[in-house]
């Protein structure tokens, strides 16, 4: 029996959206990842939650954007990288589906499956992180409430958008 699967495509940012986020270099995309993280996840820094990733570099691709975040975790803090050509683990989506992650819409694993969410690399890296996110207290972090809520409201509009 042959069974095929139907895989869901997300909807896209269009291009000349895209285009002014790709004029600014990746390094100013990653420092304004890691500023608003580093606050974000202070208390998971001072734990030592985070220290699965010393020394390792990150890369964080918005495929319809154009954009890419490298990331390092040195000296207790998350660091921007310039690209390096390399990373220790990549992830990519689209804008949409890290929106969709981020509201907690939809789960990796679905969008692994689905071939929407692209991790490669360092598999132990990759678990280290996936356990990371999914034991992170979002209702502990009083601001994230209304980010979901901003993200969900969000969510379908950008669908209508650019589906």
């Amino acid at each position: 029996m042959h069974s095929s699967t139907i895989l869901k495509k997300s909807p896209h940012l269009p291009g000349v959206l895209s285009f002014p986020l790709k004029l600014v270099p990746a390094k100013i995309h990653s420092r304004l990842l890691v500023t608003f993280l580093n606050k974000f996840l202070a208390q998971q820094i001072i734990e030592g939650e985070l220290d699965f990733l010393k020394n390792k570099i990150l890369s964080v691709s918005v495929n319809d954007a154009g954009i890419e975040f490298y990331v390092s975790f040195v000296n207790d803090r998350l660091v921007a990288l310039n690209s390096t050509g390399r990373s220790d683990i990549e992830i990519q989506a689209s804008v949409y589906d890290f929106m969709q992650l981020a509201a907690r819409q939809q789960d990796p694993d679905t969008l692994v499956f689905q071939r929407r969410l692209i991790m490669q690399g360092n598999t132990e890296l990759g678990l280290e992180l996936k356990n990371f996110l999914d034991g992170l207290d979002l209702e502990s972090k009083g601001s994230f409430a209304k980010v979901e809520l901003l993200l969900l409201k969000s969510l379908p509009i950008y669908k209508r958008l650019f589906s």
